[in-house]
Order: C-alpha cells, then sequence, then structure tokens
C-alpha cells in the first residue's frame, strides 16, 4: 500500500503555485509591498518595544481595538486620487487664486467684454460661499477612509498612533485578497487541478487525488464556495473562447440548436483566462462572465431567511436576482460602506459617522462593538446615522 503523503505534497505545491502566479500578475495587487515579510518583522519590532515600555495589557487592549476596526479603510483609494493637490491647508493668496481663475488678459478696450464686472463679482461671491462651506466641514468630503482620519486627528499618544497606522498598513496589504476570494482560488484550482491531472499524478496516486480535490470542490447549503465558483467559471471562459461563443455575432443569435453546436474553433481560451487573471477582481469578474446558461448548468440559486418558518428558504433561481445578490456579497468585501461625515459634529468635537446603504445592512450587534471601539480611540461622543 502507497503512502498518500506524496500525492498531498504535490497537490499544495501545484496550487501555491497558482497563488504565486495569481499574486505575481493580477493589477489589483500591484501596489502591494513584496517586501512585507521584513516590514511585518519590523511592525513586531516596534510593537515588542511599546509592550516593554507602556505594559502587555495596554497595548494589546489598545491593539484589539484597532484590529476590530481594521476594515474601515478605502480598498480603492490606491487606485483612485480621493485628494486633490491643493488644499484648505496650503495657505496661497486668495486674492492671487482669484485673479488667476476670473481674470484674462486683454486689450484696455476690450476689457469689460472679456472680464465683465458683474460677472467677475457674481463669481467672487460663488467662491465666497464655497470656501465658507469647505472651513465650516470637517472634513471637507466624506471620508471612507475612517482609520486615516483616527490616525490624522483622534487625540492619540504617539505609540497608539504608530500601532494604528501599523495596523492600517497591513490592513491595505491584505486587502486585494478580500477584493479576488473566488478569483485566487479558482486559478490556483485550475493551474493544480491541470497540473496534477496533466503532468504530476502516477496512475497508482488519481484515486487519493480526486477524493482530496472533489472535498475541495464541495458545496454546502447557504454558503458559496469561491473554489468551486472560481474553477468552474474559468472553464466556462475557456471553453466559450475556444469554441468563439462570445462577441457580436454570438449574442445576436436566436435560434438555440445553432448555439447548441457552435464552434468556430478560434481556440482563445487559455489567452482569455490569462487576460482575465491579469485585470479582474471578483466583482468585475462575476459581472462580466456570469451568463445565464451558467447558472442553469450549475443550479444556482438565491436564498433568503424564512421568519416564519425559522429557516433558509430559496428565494429566486431568476439569473439578475441570483447575480445581484452575488454581487452585494463581495461589494465592499461583504462590509458595510461607513463614511466620516464631521469630525466636529455641533461644534462639540463630536464624530459623526454615516452608513451608506448600498445592499448590504448593518448587523447590529456587531455595528455596536464596532462604534464602542471607535468611540475608545476616538475618546469623545460622536453619532453614526444612515
Amino acid at each position: 500500500m502507497r503512502c498518500n503523503h506524496t500525492v498531498d505534497q504535490k497537490l499544495v505545491m501545484a496550487h501555491v503555485y497558482g497563488h504565486c502566479d495569481f499574486f505575481k500578475n493580477n493589477a489589483f495587487f500591484a501596489h502591494t509591498s513584496r517586501k512585507m515579510m521584513d516590514e511585518m518583522a519590523n511592525h513586531g519590532v516596534r510593537v515588542r518595544g511599546y509592550v516593554e515600555r507602556y505594559g502587555e495589557d495596554e497595548v494589546e487592549s489598545f491593539i484589539d481595538r484597532c484590529m476590530s476596526i481594521d476594515d474601515l479603510i478605502d480598498i480603492h483609494s490606491t487606485a483612485i486620487k480621493r485628494r486633490p493637490d491643493s488644499t484648505r491647508y496650503d495657505f496661497k493668496e486668495k486674492e492671487e487664486e482669484s485673479l488667476k481663475l476670473t481674470r484674462f488678459k486683454s486689450k484696455d478696450y476690450m476689457a469689460d467684454y472679456i472680464n465683465p464686472p458683474a460677472v467677475l463679482k457674481a463669481e467672487e461671491e460663488e467662491r465666497k460661499k464655497e470656501m465658507a462651506a469647505i472651513e465650516r466641514t470637517f472634513p471637507e468630503r466624506p471620508e471612507k477612509d475612517v482609520l486615516l482620519f483616527l490616525i490624522e486627528h483622534a487625540p492619540l499618544k504617539p505609540w497608539q498612533r504608530d500601532v494604528l497606522s501599523i495596523v492600517r498598513d497591513e490592513a491595505y496589504y491584505f486587502a486585494p485578497q478580500g477584493q479576488t476570494k473566488i478569483m485566487n482560488e479558482g486559478w490556483a484550482s485550475y493551474w493544480h487541478s491541470t497540473i496534477m491531472t496533466e503532468r504530476a499524478l502516477e496512475p497508482w496516486e488519481c484515486v487519493d487525488y480526486a477524493d482530496h480535490h472533489s472535498g475541495t470542490m464541495a458545496t454546502s447549503r447557504g454558503r458559496l464556495n469561491p473554489y468551486k465558483l472560481g474553477i468552474e467559471l474559468l472553464r466556462d471562459i475557456e471553453r466559450r473562447w475556444n469554441t468563439g461563443q462570445f462577441g457580436k455575432e454570438w449574442e445576436e443569435c436566436e435560434d438555440i440548436d445553432v448555439k447548441r453546436s457552435w464552434d468556430k474553433k478560434t481556440g482563445l481560451g487559455r489567452q482569455k483566462i490569462f487576460e482575465v487573471r491579469k485585470v479582474h477582481n471578483d466583482i468585475t469578474f462575476i459581472d462580466s462572465f456570469l451568463t445565464p446558461e451558467f447558472c442553469q448548468e450549475h443550479r444556482m440559486f438565491s436564498f433568503g431567511y424564512n421568519e416564519p418558518g425559522s429557516n433558509y428558504v430559496i428565494e429566486s433561481r431568476e439569473f439578475q436576482k441570483v447575480k445581484q445578490r452575488i454581487l452585494f456579497s463581495l461589494t465592499n468585501a461583504g462590509k458595510p460602506f461607513i463614511y466620516v461625515v464631521d469630525g466636529n459634529y455641533k461644534n462639540r468635537g463630536e464624530l459623526l459617522l454615516r452608513h451608506e446603504h448600498n445592499g448590504l445592512d448593518l448587523k447590529l450587534d456587531k455595528a455596536a462593538d464596532t462604534l464602542a471601539n471607535v468611540q475608545a480611540i476616538w475618546s469623545r461622543p460622536f453619532t453614526c446615522r444612515p
């Protein structure tokens, strides 16, 4: 009887190989540090120094509070410029700025035509109103990166500010994994199955491999298996692009029999999935490539909680509802959108947070714990509203 440890080792190595390829080439990991292990080691040294200086209980308690809110970041800020280069802290001469924005060079005899006094006066009044509104608002616009706002404005001790910065840096490092869970696991599963079945397996290892692989791909009621959905959707993309089942001609064809036997032998499947691996995250992956035919073939449905029966029931098998439910669960990594609206609410130093509802409800028990920890870090009263 042969030992199956060799199969496990081959399977793990093949799976990790797929993950490494995904981490290296997916666009959403492009901003992450390639030396994060060294940076985390430095983080550990700094935290241990604080423990020796201020005591383990105090530092650990503060870290627990920070870790409980480490998802209150702006995961898209790495690719989107949220703040303009000039802010109200760039102390410029307002008069000179006004002249640049409203006055145009002209000959003296054309001055009233090129720069009408009434228009200039109206623009100046409008600008004064905008500046007054900005000065009254703190921050200038709703801030999604709650951790950054707390780092910059909460009354923290220097070591606490540093610890919160460490938690935020590591949260941004791991955020792309939450954005690409289905694709990442699907890609690794696709390649471990390809490598194992085409290259690595010996004949006597097939049964053990099939047993382990099927366990990974198994689905259960009420839970989405990212391994299964990812690998099947990648295989579906490869099949469609190999047979030419995409593009205008395919979409406009209304003959079911023709579609059933459609095969243009384009052979673009492998090229397409490499392209998908490079530029997509889970949301764009599902939105772009989940099809009604795929949902029907894999018997996908959305479910909801039935309060009278105290159980979960099938809510719908309609494609759009199934797709919408999946996309809602992936939006913002399944977490609600929380913004800092005002850091000096009612001029009392209170923190005003807003929950922006985009299909994701607040779980009140978890929200209460989160708000308690935010208040402990802010150390002043705060308010949260929808």
